[in-house]
This record gives structure tokens, sequence and C-alpha cells, in this order.
């Protein structure tokens, strides 16, 4: 298998101005033809940080992929230094790139300067793939046997992530080109309800009888629970799309409806196919959560078809005037209790007139609990096509985080109350 290296290269990102998003976009697209990305590495602007630190790469990797240092100004040595590793001797001006740094730069009416037209000087070692979305080209280094031990490559290219993410095709193609590639096959499973260490410890006996081709990879995320990654590497794809699907029969078994999905989704989405399928509608009342749950559920394209709208009723007054939740019952159980979210699902459920509805009423944190109601704790309400049921969890997060789990909790409970509707 290949092996690559992904690089960023900039200040910005070192001290935490800016977020690397590049490297995770290059590494999907080089896992997806079997190029395995064995590092990802950030350079300052240093030019002879950058060099040791690529000559280190380069030995250890046949792809390269560098992203930033490529603007217009003094500071962006990227090109020079590149041009000192690979042994360039003069500058070319690639005049596709050329061509592009006009049309772009008339487009936004501005003059060309020289500044702008120098970014299509490139060092006369490389090859020049356009760059059709900014002014900056990207360019290609290739090296022989004789300067790392192997044969390798060197992709240098914008780090503006909309630049960089446009390049991805080009780039995997050229590498297809000039590298033989391996069939890879990932599958991945989604569950909810069980932390990480708990699916582990379940899953245990079936992981470790797993074939020692297939790898598994543990990715949890608060707002989607669980992700379980299978992955074979280097086979062929019909016998590696058999293998893994003999293992998640096998899965099924154990996890049971703690798996919301067998592709890489989330529970909003499988709850709207769910509603779509169902030719259902949906509407929410929140209070702990204050709007995640609608935040969620609108997020999807299309979700109009079947989500009415919410009540976010955080104060007690506008549960009890907007939801009709009687006053006795906040006064005996309180707002965070099984009767109030039962009555606050009940209630938007009748104004909006739609077929479900979810309910949350909980103590985010850091203060408000009490032993009886710790912060932490929510309760969720349901209602159905078979009536309205309830249902409570206690996490122990920082506010931000309970506010995620308490919203991906009741998209949870709702997804299983209407797969239990479709079933029967």
């Amino acid at each position: 298998m290949i092996n690559s290296s992904i690089c960023t290269i900039g200040d910005e990102i070192l001290i935490g101005q800016i977020v690397d998003t590049n490297s995770s976009h290059f590494a999907q697209a080089l896992n997806g033809i079997g190029v395995r990305v064995t590092r990802m590495v950030s350079f300052g602007d240093d030019r002879q940080a950058i060099i040791s630190g690529l000559e280190r790469e380069l030995k250890e990797n046949r792809i390269v992929i560098v992203t930033g240092g490529l603007g217009p100004t003094k500071d962006d040595i990227t090109k020079p230094a590149l041009a000192e590793l690979s042994g360039s001797r003069s500058v070319k001006t690639d005049t596709r790139q050329l061509e592009i740094i006009h049309r772009i730069l008339r487009s936004r009416g501005l003059d060309v300067l020289d500044i702008n037209a120098a970014q299509a000087d490139v060092p006369d070692t490389c090859e020049v793939i356009p760059n059709r979305l900014g002014t900056a080209p990207i360019m290609v280094f290739r090296f022989d046997a004789g300067r790392f031990g192997h044969s390798c490559t060197l992709y240098s290219l914008p780090g503006v992530p909309f630049e960089a993410l446009g390049a991805i095709p080009d780039i995997i193609d050229d590498i297809r080109k000039h590298y033989p590639t391996d069939d890879i096959c990932h599958k991945t499973v989604m569950t909810y309800g069980l932390a990480e260490s708990q699916l582990a410890k379940l899953i245990e006996p079936w992981e470790n009888a797993l074939p020692e081709n297939i790898r598994l990879a543990y990715l949890p995320n608060p707002l989607t629970g669980v992700r379980l990654r299978l992955s074979i590497y280097g086979g062929e794809k019909a016998q590696e799309d058999m293998q893994i699907g003999q293992q998640l029969e096998s899965l099924r078994k154990i996890l049971g409806n703690h798996i919301y999905a067998e592709e890489d989704t989330d529970l909003q989405e499988t709850v709207g196919r769910l509603l779509l399928k169902a030719g259902r509608t949906l509407s929410a009342a929140e209070s702990c959560t204050g709007g995640m749950i609608s935040h969620l559920i609108t997020s999807v394209a299309g979700s109009s078809q079947y989500y009415l709208g919410s009540v976010t009723s955080y104060a007690n007054s506008v549960k009890e005037n907007v939801l009709g939740v009687p006053s006795e019952i906040i006064e005996k159980y309180g707002a965070v209790s099984s009767e109030c979210v039962a009555k606050m699902a009940e209630g938007v459920k009748k104004i909006t007139g739609s077929d479900y509805s979810v309910a949350t009423s909980g103590i985010a944190g850091p203060g408000g609990g009490t032993p009886d109601k710790p912060v932490g704790l929510v309760w969720i309400g349901v209602c159905s096509l078979t009536g309205t049921e309830t249902f409570s969890i206690v996490y122990k997060n920082d506010r931000k985080r309970n506010i995620e789990r308490f919203a991906a909790t009741a998209l949870d409970f709702l997804r299983k109350a209407i797969e239990r509707d479709l079933n029967n």
C-alpha cells in the first residue's frame, strides 16, 4: 500500500488562529483510493523548518500533500522553500494559471498587479495543475529514487479551504495515473445509547473474533453516538464486501436497536427518513435544550416536509400558558419531571397538529441541581401513534455537552418510537 503524509504550512495554524480542515478532507479522499495516510504535520513560516520537515516526510512517504503558504505576499515562503528543496535554478510562467488570474481579478473589478501575476511564476522543477478557483497554481514536484530512496511526489496547493477542496479531484486523478492504488472497503455502523467503554465491552468477543484483515475503529461523538468503522485494505472489493457483510450480521444480533444506521449519517437524518417513510409529521417542545432539537432537525435538507415547528418553553409560564401544562403538575412534581414533559409533548402536538412530538426538560448546569434532581438530569417525552412515553437519564458533562447529549438522546428516543410504530 502507498503511504502518504499531509502537511500544513502557516504560523496561523500553530497558534490556533485558524483550524485546519483541509487535512481531514484529503485524508478521506486518499483513503478512498487505498492510499494510507501515515501522518499529519504542521510547519510554521520558517524556510528551513519547511525544507527539513518536507525532506523527512518525503523519505518516509511516496506522496506528500502540502497546503498553505502560497499567497501573493512576502510572508508566504512556501514557493521559495520548494524551489530550494527541488534544486530549482530558475522560474517559469505558467500561462494557463496567468489566464485564470486575469479572469478572476477582472470578474472582481480589480486590476492585475505585478504581485498577482507573479503567482503564475513557478520553479522550473515542477509541473503545474491549474487552480481554477484561485490565483495560486497547484505545483507538482516529482523525485526519483536517487533522492529519497524511492520515487515520490509532492503536491503543493493553496490553504484556502474552497480552493484546496476544489483541487482534490485533480490531485487524486494524478495519483491514480502515477501510482498503483488498492481496493479498500469501509463500512460504517452508527450506534447510540451506549458509551464507548460499554460498547467495547459488549462487543469484545465479536471484536476478538474478527479476521486479521478487518480493522475496527471507534469514533465517539456526543451528537451522533459511537460510530464503528470496519475496514479492509488491499483485497478484492467483492470479497471484502462479503466479509464485512458476514461480520455485520453478527453485530446486529448483539447490538439490536442501538444501531440506528449502517452508513455515515446522524440521528436527525435518520429521524427524517423514518418520518418520510411513514408519511408523518413532527413537532418539539424544548426547555433545557433551548432549540437545539429544532436546529438539528431543520439542518437536514427537506425537513419542511415533515417538521411543523416548536415551542421553546424555557419559563414555567410558557409551559403553562402556551403548552397547557397544568400549574399543579409543576407545583407538585416540578418542571423537570416525567409528568411535565408528558404534558409538554402532548401540548405541542395539539398546537401544531403533528403526528409525533418530542419534549425535553432538564438541568444543564452548572448550577440548579438538587440531591433528587442533579445537574445533568433530563426528562424526555415522546408522543407517538400509540401514546405518550417518558424517559430520564443523567449525564455528567459541562453545560454545552449536556445540552448536546440531551438533544441527541431525545432524537434517539423519538427514533425508536417511530421505528416501533413502523414495525407494528
